[in-house]
């Protein structure tokens, strides 16, 4: 179950302190027990400000509150004290009878006063409840009672630290941070007007209270954030008087053991106290008429016709005469005060007629302010369409900017002297700097705008002129590649420096900042360089392949190779090679400097004309030593301009010789089987063997002419023979196939062979018809044969290389150009006649 608070009257509605209540209270909350570890916390303030609402939900307690329903009417009377449930140390929480009740009266507030000061003598902490919009005031905002109470307390009471905790009730759009200076300074001059004895003639009024202030929402309108908001407050009362808490400083602490009697004797001495008798009757008579004048003037001009259409007038726009029209609302009700105020207490009236002036300047000044919003807003906006205007026309950007502040300052300067109060002195300064500020910040987006919408397209300019050039120089790998991009690079920058330097001359801008854009802008364009040369260098290895092959297989004419077994492969290789190391070494490193490096000749010694074997077991550490490649920097090179590192170009050529060994190969494999199809011949020795071991039955040939006629007639047929029967074609299929195919074939095709033979001899044609195996066309000079097409070569299988092998004897032609292959047989024709 929840702790019982123990609420318990105090001290009565006539004064009267209940000390057995007291008693019977600190028994049944155990206060005798806490020695000097608990706190007192009193709340004071206007009658029906919600006080007891506060305390209950602040510190759990029960004290009785006001039923909205029945009205507004004293609910507290006296003093009442409980016990805070759930705070640590032990608190006990004091609620006074509210101030500026109707049910005592004007002339009864002799309690008031005194519970006020009782309140201050024995609380730790002291909450002062006031309403948001009384800030300022002198009756609602307590300052006469706290100025007695001040008094009065530094007479009767030694020097001891009370906090005041300030509550503002109900609180405004009006941020805690401009209320709260004017409450410090309101509590202050209250300090500051008090006489005091001359023990204290020099005492701060820090020295007796902290004061701290807080805010609340409406606990009618915004119930849920008013709860939420005393949590939080309800947090600070935990440990309070610990150092660095709300009562961390108190000083002279009575015993929990002696707090009934020490609250018994301050309240008697208060009570006897002549200091606290009521004000003269005069003074009081000025004081509560004066005010019923001011109230009642100030309630007419709140539901005064012509102030209210000019209230709604003005929350839609401008209002022309303004000033004027509000000048003669207020002036009329002020001499109406005067008139019914003349005859009370001076001092008074004119201080209720400056109060009763302040409320009214404060019930129009929101529409003062709305005014200026407005005459704010239409300059601005008139500033924003000149400049525009200004700027299409083609007009220079800063003195469009001077022209166009100029003219809307003069048009809000204007609305202000229409809108001017002649009771109020406000001060529009504030508003026109507002206003001056956001010209400025609009003129400056617009400057930033347009210099960066410049900026981008004239990088866009440079990206255009650089990015294609400089790829297609860098993929040519030229070793001028690096000079030409520096001459590129210098001369479309000084081309788009020079344009954006006179297109931006109309916005004025210093020199340092006009310096920055231009630095900015020559960054931006070797940025652009650069970036293009480490994406390209990303793809050096395809680049280095391609420039292989291109060099590798075309001649000085860009022809295509054709390998006829004349060309020397390795001059070839060797060129090709170098001109694919040119490439790396080109794009190993940016070269916008114009800085000597050794790239180029340190990859030619170690690449082309080094090797790049693996050493062995006994010299590897020594190699390791002395490889210029095992490093991750080039000299006179910094890493930043490092596009591929020595240790990568290493690595890359392995990678790069790996991939084009079998274009090699495949070339020198076309040069072989270019050969072995162009050679019929025997080798050398073997004619010549023929010659000496065949001389006599070359000299019986000789001798006997008919060996020779039958020879030839033999040649003959074994050459119909053999193109008849595509023997060589055959054979290409492999030995073993071609001699079964031939064998099977030989018989037939002899035999039609021999029945042409015999046909053309008796001058008879036999009609063309379809025969198994060749075909063949009858004319009348002889008889002719069509090759058919031959199986493709081992020699010149699917490779990466373009290369062509030709046969003026065969007019057979081998063409192979990345992974294609083409063979054309041309047609051969054999006549034989009779």
């Amino acid at each position: 179950m929840e702790e019982d608070c123990c609420a318990t009257q105090l001290i009565d509605a006539k004064g009267q302190f209940n000390a057995e209540g007291l008693h019977n209270f600190m028994n049944k909350v155990k206060l005798t027990d806490c020695g000097l570890s608990y706190a007192v916390v009193s709340i004071m303030g206007p009658q029906s400000s919600g006080k007891s609402t506060l305390m209950n939900h602040l510190f759990h307690t029960n004290f009785r509150e006001m039923d909205a329903y029945k009205g507004r009417s004293q609910t507290t009377k006296g003093i009442w004290i409980a016990k805070c449930v759930g705070i640590e140390p032990s608190t006990v929480a004091m609620d006074l009878e509210g101030t500026d009740g109707r049910e005592r009266g004007e002339d009864d507030t002799t309690f008031e006063k005194q519970s006020a000061l009782f309140a201050l003598a024995i609380s730790d902490i002291v909450l002062i409840n006031m309403w948001c919009h009384d800030i300022g005031r002198e009756q609602a905002a307590n300052r006469p009672l706290l100025k007695i109470v001040f008094q009065v307390m530094m007479r009767l009471f030694s020097l001891r630290k009370t906090t005041l905790l300030f509550v503002i009730r109900d609180k405004t759009k009006t941020p805690l941070e401009h209320l709260e200076p004017i409450l410090r300074e309101d509590i202050q001059k209250i300090w500051d007007a008090v006489p005091k004895p001359q023990a204290h003639k020099n005492t701060r009024f820090n020295e007796f209270f902290n004061v701290v202030i807080t805010a609340l929402s409406s606990y009618e309108d915004k119930e849920e954030k008013f709860k939420e908001e005393v949590a939080q407050l309800r947090q600070r009362f935990f440990h309070s008087i610990s150092p660095g808490g709300l009562a961390g400083d108190r000083r002279g602490v009575v015993p929990a053991s002696g707090f009934s009697f020490s609250a018994q004797q301050i309240w008697k001495v208060i009570k006897e106290n002549k200091d606290l008798d009521l004000p003269a009757h005069k003074i009081m008579v000025a004081t509560v008429r004066c005010e019923e004048i001011s109230n009642e003037k100030l309630s007419r001009l709140t539901s005064d016709k012509g102030w209210l259409e000019l209230e709604a007038a003005i929350q839609a726009g401008p209002v022309l005469a303004f000033g004027k029209r509000l000048s003669s609302i207020l002036e009329a009700y002020l001499s109406e005060y005067d008139m019914e105020a003349v005859y009370f207490d001076e001092g008074v009236r004119n201080a209720k007629r400056q109060q009763l002036e302040s409320k009214a300047l404060d019930l129009v000044h929101p529409a003062y302010s709305t005014l200026l919003g407005h005459l704010r807003s239409k300059a601005l906006e008139s500033f924003k369409n000149k400049l525009e205007q200004s700027l299409i026309k083609g007009e220079g950007f800063a003195a469009s900017v001077r022209t166009c502040t100029g003219s809307c300052m003069l048009e809000f300067d204007q609305g202000c002297a229409d809108a001017t109060i002649r009771q109020a002195n406000w001060d529009a300064s504030k508003v026109r700097d507002k206003l001056r500020r956001d010209v400025d910040a609009h003129a400056s987006s617009v400057r930033s705008e347009k210099l960066s919408e410049m900026m981008a397209n004239y990088e866009k300019q440079l990206a255009l002129a650089l990015t294609e050039p400089v790829e297609s120089l860098l993929e040519a790998g030229q070793k001028d590649a690096w000079a030409s991009i520096r001459k590129l690079l210098k001369r479309e920058t000084q081309v788009a420096v020079s344009e954006f330097s006179a297109t931006i001359g109309g916005f004025e801008l210093d020199q340092a900042t006009l310096d920055k854009m231009m630095q900015d802008l020559m960054d931006c364009a070797r940025s652009l360089v650069e970036k293009k040369a480490r994406d390209d260098a990303g793809k050096v290895l395809i680049r280095m392949k391609d420039r292989f092959s291109t060099v590798f297989n075309h001649d000085n004419d860009s022809l295509p190779r054709v390998w006829t077994g004349k060309e020397d492969i390795r001059t070839i290789t060797k060129d090709a090679r170098s001109a694919a190391l040119m490439l790396l070494s080109v794009m190993a490193a940016v070269r916008l400097d114009e800085k000597p490096d050794k790239i180029e000749n340190l990859l030619f010694s170690s690449l082309m004309d080094g090797t790049l074997t693996v050493p062995s077991s006994q010299d590897r550490s020594v190699g390791a030593r002395t490889d210029p490649l095992a490093s991750s920097t080039w000299e006179e090179v910094s890493p930043k301009d490092t596009l591929i590192t020595p240790v990568q170009c290493k690595s890359l050529w392995r990678q790069f010789k790996a991939e084009t060994e079998y274009t090699v190969s495949q070339a020198i494999s076309a040069q072989e089987a270019f050969r072995k199809s162009n050679n019929w011949l025997p080798p050398p020795w073997a004619i010549l063997a023929m010659i000496v071991l065949g001389f006599n039955e070359f000299m019986l040939l000789l001798r006997n002419p008919l060996y020779l006629m039958v020879l030839f007639i033999v040649f003959l047929l074994s050459k119909a023979l053999w193109v008849q029967m595509d023997i060589g074609g055959e054979l290409q299929h492999g030995t073993l196939a071609g001699l079964l195919s031939i064998s099977s074939r030989f018989v037939p095709t002899m035999m039609n062979l021999l029945r042409r033979v015999a046909e053309e001899a008796q001058g008879r044609s036999t009609p063309e018809r379809e025969r198994p195996g060749p075909s063949y066309s009858h004319t009348s000079q002889g008889f002719r044969v069509q090759t058919p097409w031959p199986k493709p070569n081992s020699c010149t299988a699917e490779s990466s290389v373009s290369s062509n092998i030709s046969s003026p004897e065969s007019g057979v032609e081998y063409s192979s150009t990345g992974l294609m292959h083409r063979r054309t047989t041309n047609i051969q024709e054999a006549e034989f006649s009779s």
